[in-house]
């Protein structure tokens, strides 16, 4: 029998049963205090045949802290946020915090009240895993709590960050497919008010690929356009310029690309060589084989949450701005000329 307050027992319920005070109850589960080994076990017997769980929220209003991370996801559909949201909720229980996820709509507006309602909650720190929000935005939130952003090039002065180095990655799958002998690349390119890092990193491709003398095609991969209308631009790319590869900022981009090829007629790799840019499971399988660059998903999530996790407990920290280089994949998608 849970009490009289319900079927939820309460730690007034656990109290009667132990024969203790409330407060002897609060500091055997905070593990706070002094208490006997006789409390303890009493307290600790009570709350189990009673089935009382201690809520973290409410012991966050007593002690100002709820080890809880609220976490900022732009697209839970993305391979990308998928694997760095495991590794960061991986590395917040190996540190004794739990963390509490929403995700983004695709506009600003939505992520800013998306934060607004986690900080509501009393999260004790934020992390931001979006290439959509405005580093302003994200640093009036900064003022008042923790917070990391995690998985995009992120310089403000307010703003602590962990990111793949998305020049060094756009460069270095470049030279891969510059050193394969490719004359002529189409790139496909996302402006930035659509993904700071795909824009990041496929500008750096056709920087580096200029700058070793490749002809570059450049084609719009905005998010508004279905990859049907890009494999088209590209397969009118090789008509009429004769390109040999095309290289993509996503690995996701690339599957889709690929695949409309196909449905053109157009074979991967006999016909034309593709790269993609992320390195994430599954795409990221052996079997498939895409020739793309790796990012350093597990360093960037468990870094973050260290990071985030360092600035809760000591408000003063300096700000950190880590970037993190990745390694290209050779894969089957690429052919020397």
């Amino acid at each position: 029998m849970n009490g009289s307050r319900g079927s939820q027992p309460t730690i007034l319920d656990v109290a009667a049963r132990a024969g203790v005070s409330k407060s002897a109850v609060s500091r055997v589960l905070s593990g706070t205090g002094r208490f006997s080994d006789e409390t303890r076990e009493r307290v600790e017997r009570a709350a189990a045949e009673l089935g009382y769980v201690a809520n973290a929220m409410a012991r966050g209003l007593v002690s100002g802290r709820t080890h809880t991370i609220g976490m900022l996801v732009r697209d839970a559909s993305s391979m990308v946020y998928t694997a760095l949201h495991a590794v960061m909720e991986r590395r917040a229980s190996e540190l004794g915090y739990r963390v509490v996820t929403t995700t983004g709509v695709g506009r600003v507006e939505d992520e800013k009240s998306a934060l607004a309602a986690l900080v509501s909650m009393r999260v004790d720190g934020l992390v931001v895993c979006s290439g959509l929000m405005p580093a302003a935005d994200i640093a009036e939130f900064a003022a008042r709590i923790a917070t990391v952003v995690a998985g995009r090039p992120e310089l403000h002065p307010a703003l602590s960050s962990v990111f793949c180095d998305e020049t060094d990655g756009g460069a270095a799958i470049a030279d891969t497919v510059a050193d394969a002998g490719h004359q002529t690349v189409v790139v496909l390119t996302v402006p930035v008010d659509n993904a700071i890092t795909q824009h990041a990193r496929s500008t750096a491709m056709v920087e580096r690929l200029r700058a070793r003398a490749t002809r570059v095609i450049d084609i719009d991969a905005s998010f508004v356009r279905p990859p049907d209308a890009i494999a088209a631009d590209v397969v009118d790319a090789m008509r009429e310029s004769e390109a040999t590869a095309v290289m993509c900022p996503t690995d996701r981009l690339m599957l889709d690309v690929c695949d409309a090829l196909a449905r053109r007629g157009v074979r991967v790799p006999a016909d034309v060589s593709v790269a993609g840019f992320d390195g994430v499971s599954p795409l990221a399988n052996d079997w498939i084989g895409f020739t793309t660059f790796e990012q350093p998903i597990e360093r960037i999530g468990r870094e973050a949450i260290d990071l985030v996790i360092g600035r809760i407990d000591d408000p003063t920290r300096a700000v950190e701005h880590r970037s993190l280089r990745g390694t290209v994949v050779p894969g089957r998608t690429l052919l020397p000329r």
